[in-house]
């Protein structure tokens, strides 16, 4: 029994200690200060954190100094309740998680033999220890959950909800190598990888867009809901649990040495299937550079996020698809009232072709044909049909839309597309173009047929808000980061009242519009990592400025 004095000391200690845990955040802190003060206070001379893992080997989490040989078995035995024959020169306590004993707290004196009331301080120290640990792991698990439905809240785009779920995962279990989310698309046998996090690394993942093909097994296997984890013991994995599901963890194994030579693979993986009453439709997938370094509470953890991250990815996809779903039927209205705008630039180009036709044929059936005249009349329908053939042919580049598997974009071919339909509905009306867009622009971050598709909405507002003679300007140049594009009429303008309300969803001040042309282009600039941003005038015209990042280096499809 300790002396009044010692006890004493002892609750001054645990005072102290639980003001200090109370402040820190990281369980591996709160377990080092642990350690230490219950060192010094029972004067051991070794201290070691210890965790065994069902169907796992058992592990040091630390120890100090660590040049001191444990006796894991004789640990692992404490952890799972088995009553193991403890020396006398160690005392041992239990550390517990989620209700359960994970890990236990030893100590080593071999020079004076521990007595039995040393048991108590020591116990209660990982007692303290213990709910400070658990309240950590409650505050954030709190503090991911409340980030990631801010975020949904927000309605942010899908790739950066991706990651903020991957940095999530990062906050909760701290691994050391990646995180990265596979989605199964809808019809395909196989998960696509859409996004991952490198923790040791600041490299970009040069595997987005990876293609894994899942075998019948590896598909049952996923299908099933179950977490599983892998360690890499040599050149093979194994399965946490010892059952043969290797196959499962040598598909995630996708990383290998770089071109210097830098092992580049993981020791230890998790594996969390996203499953909906529909099926499989996602895997998260979490990292650690070594065996043993992701645990059975990581499992826990992550299972305790995964319904909600499973939840957000969800509603993204289907936000996305109906976003996709959206821009398709924006498309076809803009055809169709690109169609209108345009047909009567093409009824007077073919209307002008019409009596220089019949005049030829009356001249030849009179014989009255005058080669300079003739050649004359020629060549001016030869002119309308350019016109016709130029109008169409941009018409038909644009729907075509064919470019957007890629994520590049050249401004200045998408302006072009753009004012092939234009141009003469502009020359009709006498309004100036001043165009500064140089050819040697690099490319951008957006699809092609996505670009083209900003530029003549943004063109053929500015057209139609534009007077008899006014000013169209467009002018793009290269940024710190990407390309700035500047779109200028001396038009209409836009109220003020109206103009925070133009890039919102079906708000329109046309009577034929259907308000989703600027919300269109917002989603696309949105997807692409730009912006876009409206000043305007009322009857001094309207200034539109887009800002669209560089492509960048081409990633790898294949592992």
């Amino acid at each position: 029994m300790l002396s009044q004095a010692r006890e004493l000391e002892f609750l001054k200690l645990l005072d102290r200690l639980s003001r200090q845990l109370k402040h820190m955040q990281d369980p591996q802190k709160a377990l080092r200060q642990a350690l230490r003060d219950a060192r010094e206070f029972l004067d051991a001379s070794h201290g070691c954190i210890a965790v065994a893992q069902s169907g796992r080997r058992p592990s040091l989490l630390f120890a100090t100094p660590d040049d001191r040989q444990w006796d894991l078995d004789m640990l692992a035995g404490f952890i799972r309740h088995q009553r193991p024959a403890i020396p006398d020169d160690v005392v041992i306590a239990p550390l517990r998680r989620r209700g359960g004993a994970w890990a236990a707290m030893a100590l080593m004196r071999p020079e004076r033999h521990f007595e039995g009331h040393d048991r108590k301080p020591l116990t209660r120290i990982a007692e303290v220890t213990s709910e400070a640990i658990q309240l950590m792991d409650r505050e954030r698990m709190l503090s991911v959950r409340d980030r990631i439905d801010r975020k949904i809240m927000q309605q942010i785009h899908p790739k950066d909800l991706f990651y903020q779920i991957l940095d999530g995962l990062r906050f909760l279990t701290h691994y050391d190598h990646s995180s990265a989310l596979l989605i199964r698309e809808r019809g395909d046998d196989g998960l696509l990888l859409v996004a991952e996090q490198i923790a040791w690394t600041k490299a970009k993942s040069q595997r987005i867009g990876l293609h894994l093909a899942l075998g019948d097994d590896v598909r049952r296997m996923l299908e099933s809901g179950e977490i599983r984890g892998f360690d890499r013991r040599g050149e093979t994995w194994h399965e946490w649990s010892g059952r043969p599901v290797v196959r499962l963890a040598e598909l995630l194994d996708y990383n290998g040495r770089d071109s210097s030579g830098q092992d580049l693979r993981e020791g230890s993986i998790l594996c969390a299937p996203l499953v909906t009453p529909e099926g499989l439709f996602g895997v998260l997938k979490i990292a650690a550079r070594s065996p043993g370094r992701l645990t059975s509470y990581d499992a826990e953890l992550v299972e305790r996020f995964r319904s909600q991250a499973a939840l957000a990815i969800d509603i993204a996809n289907r936000t996305e698809s109906l976003q996709a779903r959206v821009l398709t039927a924006e498309r076809k209205h803009a055809m169709a009232e690109l169609a209108r705008s345009v047909a009567h630039d093409v009824n007077n180009a073919l209307g002008s072709m019409l009596p220089l036709i019949q005049q030829m044929q009356d001249d030849f059936r009179r014989g009255q044909l005058d080669p300079s005249i003739y050649s004359e009349d020629l060549e001016q329908v030869q002119k309308s049909l350019q016109v016709c053939r130029r109008i169409f042919g941009g018409m038909l580049a644009f729907a075509r839309g064919g470019a957007r598997r890629t994520r590049n974009g050249h401004v200045r071919a998408a302006f072009e597309i753009a004012l092939s339909i234009l141009k003469n509905g502009m020359d009709r009306r006498g309004i100036n173009l001043i165009v500064g867009i140089p050819d040697d622009l690099p490319p951008v971050a957006c699809a092609q047929s996505d670009l083209e598709q900003v530029l003549l909405n943004l063109l053929t507002n500015a057209r139609q808000a534009s007077r008899q003679g006014g000013d169209i300007s467009v002018h793009a140049e290269p940024d710190l980061d990407g390309v700035k594009i500047s779109i200028g009429d001396t038009g209409c303008g836009i109220a003020p009242e109206d103009l925070p309300k133009v890039l919102e969803p079906f708000f329109t001040t046309k009577t034929d519009g259907n308000g989703l042309g600027l919300t269109i282009c917002r989603s696309i600039l949105w997807e692409a990592g730009g912006s876009i941003s409206l000043q305007s005038e009322l009857g001094k015209g309207t200034h539109v400025d887009i800002a669209i990042p560089f492509a960048s280096v081409p990633q790898m499809s294949q592992a």
